[in-house]
């Protein structure tokens, strides 16, 4: 009785974090106040044959705060133990000064931490950097000609961020100390370097470069010494900036890895290790539930424990098996493991799924017969039309999972197994874990995605396609997979694109994406 009572006096609280951690509210998203034509009013350079010259922090994003970036990069390059210890030090970071406190946060951060192959910059801390970037900075940003950005921070974490998405040409940071591969958690300067001298060289005119930052810090760099005018904002011209409109992106933000879904502030970082100790059991519950229960069961106690599954459209034809016949071939996009699991459920039915690489442990877990495919088209042909004359088949023609709005480029071996293909468009909703990774633990990925308050996946079943024409036009099997990845497309929002399974993982892990079975990471 003592234990229960224990139970209820809690069961508020973790109401409340859940509600907060889901709430709209907790992106901090800001209204605009007209503040763009001001700016950019007050310039009295022409940009378009100068240098510009940017404070990342001070004139680029809309917060001045590096404390999410550092969380982001202890929690995915290090462990949850360096996270906690870099948010238990918060008070101590706001006592001390900027300089100090930031020789803190890389100490904890980065010491012991092997340097080949981390990818933190690269993989995970763009998205973040992206969704801070100010409209009004990055407008004057693009005018320029040239541009260079100078930072605080250390060059490995932002260098990838602004030469890949931004376009800038030279990034002025500060270089981490190593020692047998290792980094030590020591800073030096940020150097000037060839590349940025030529930029104020001669052909500068003898320094007519613009500088654009903070009144706070910006003032104090070296840089800003080469500039004929320089413009500052103050803290409160910044928080009236617009967020960057994702069209506007130089370069589409397609990959991104890492598990947080939302910024780590200390606040919010704070209430996800307040919720880990309700989420880490609730997550394994509900794998237990979805493994050891039929649907009918499952299902209603899943959504009363607060995993959403909404089918919006639900299958416009007959989804029974003909007696001697085969079994339906439902094509669906790829957001997570559980996308036949959930498809399945719609169904009220046990289907099959097919997939490339999937860990013994997530295999093991499955309430679902899962098959690996050996990548050799007529061996993988040979088997996928077997397990269709056993029953109806789920297959994720993009090869990978994709996180943002775009669907990759489908294979068209699904077009050779059936006369007609189901597509299924498929939605997921997240507050707090992604439940994909491409250079972490895969068997984690389920566990992850139920971890999360309040998981929503979204199914809408479309009309059936056939695979033999598109459009009523007999066409290729690439055709017809180009065709099938339009529909789904326009169903769900998404952009087609091209890229494939290799280039995410390239990208995020700097591999091929072909990973070893064994439960080891990439």
């Amino acid at each position: 009785m003592a234990s229960k009572a224990f139970f209820k006096s809690f069961l508020p609280f973790y109401c409340f974090l859940g509600r907060r951690i889901y709430s709209p509210l907790f992106l901090h998203r800001r209204s605009p106040h007209g503040s763009h034509l001001k700016l950019q009013k007050s310039l009295s350079m022409e940009l378009s044959e100068q240098t510009v010259v940017f404070d990342v922090e001070g004139g680029l994003l809309r917060s001045s705060s590096t404390f999410p970036y550092f969380m982001l990069t202890a929690l995915e390059a290090g462990s949850s133990l360096r996270g906690l210890t870099l948010l238990l030090l918060y008070p101590l970071l706001c006592c001390l000064s900027h300089e100090v406190g930031l020789r803190l946060m890389v100490m904890v951060c980065f010491f012991g931490i092997k340097k080949e192959g981390l990818r933190v910059g690269r993989a995970v801390l763009p998205k973040f950097f992206l969704e801070d970037v100010g409209l009004e900075g990055f407008e004057v940003l693009r005018r320029g000609r040239r541009r260079v950005c100078c930072t605080s921070m250390p060059r490995i974490m932002v260098e990838g961020f602004l030469k890949d998405y931004l376009g800038v040409e030279v990034v002025v940071g500060r270089e981490l100390k190593d020692f047998g591969g290792y980094y030590t958690g020591l800073m030096e300067g940020g150097k000037v370097d060839l590349e940025t001298k030529v930029l104020f060289g001669e052909e500068d005119t003898g320094g007519s470069a613009f500088g654009f930052g903070s009144c706070t810090s910006s003032s104090q760099h070296h840089l800003f010494s080469h500039c004929k005018e320089v413009h500052l904002v103050t803290e409160a011209d910044k928080r009236t900036w617009h967020v960057l409109p994702r069209e506007q992106y130089l370069k589409p933000l397609v990959f991104h890895d890492g598990r947080l879904a939302f910024r780590p502030t200390p606040m919010n970082t704070l209430f996800m290790f307040l919720w880990l100790p309700l989420g880490v059991p609730l997550s394994i519950l509900r794998c237990l539930v979805f493994f050891f229960l039929p649907y009918r069961v499952s299902i209603p106690i899943e959504a009363f424990s607060g995993v959403q599954c909404r089918i919006l459209t639900p299958p416009t034809s007959n989804t029974e098996r003909q007696p001697g016949g085969r079994g339906h071939l439902y094509v669906c996009n790829h957001r997570t493991l559980l996308d036949p699991v959930y498809i399945s459920a719609a169904l009220n039915k046990i289907v099959t799924a097919v997939t490339y690489s999937v860990s013994p442990i997530s295999e093991a877990l499955s309430p679902i017969r899962t098959v690996r495919l050996t990548r050799k088209k007529e061996e993988d042909k040979r088997n996928m039309e077997r397990l269709l004359n056993q029953g109806d088949l789920v297959v994720c023609p993009e090869g990978t999972t994709c996180r943002e709005p775009y669907l990759l480029r489908f294979s068209p071996l699904f077009t050779e197994l059936a006369e007609e293909i189901i597509p299924v468009a498929l939605v997921t909703r997240v507050s707090m874990f992604y439940g994909t990774t491409a250079a972490g633990f895969k068997f984690l990925d389920t566990f992850y995605f139920l971890a999360n308050p309040c998981p929503v996946y979204d199914i809408e079943f479309l009309k059936k396609i056939p695979t033999h024409s598109a459009g009523g036009k007999s066409c290729s099997s690439y055709e017809v997979a180009n065709h099938v990845q339009r529909k789904l497309g326009s169903a769900l929002g998404f952009e087609c694109t091209n890229f494939t399974r290799k280039d995410k993982y390239l990208l995020l892990a700097g591999n091929d994406g072909i990973v070893n079975t064994k439960p080891k990471g990439q």
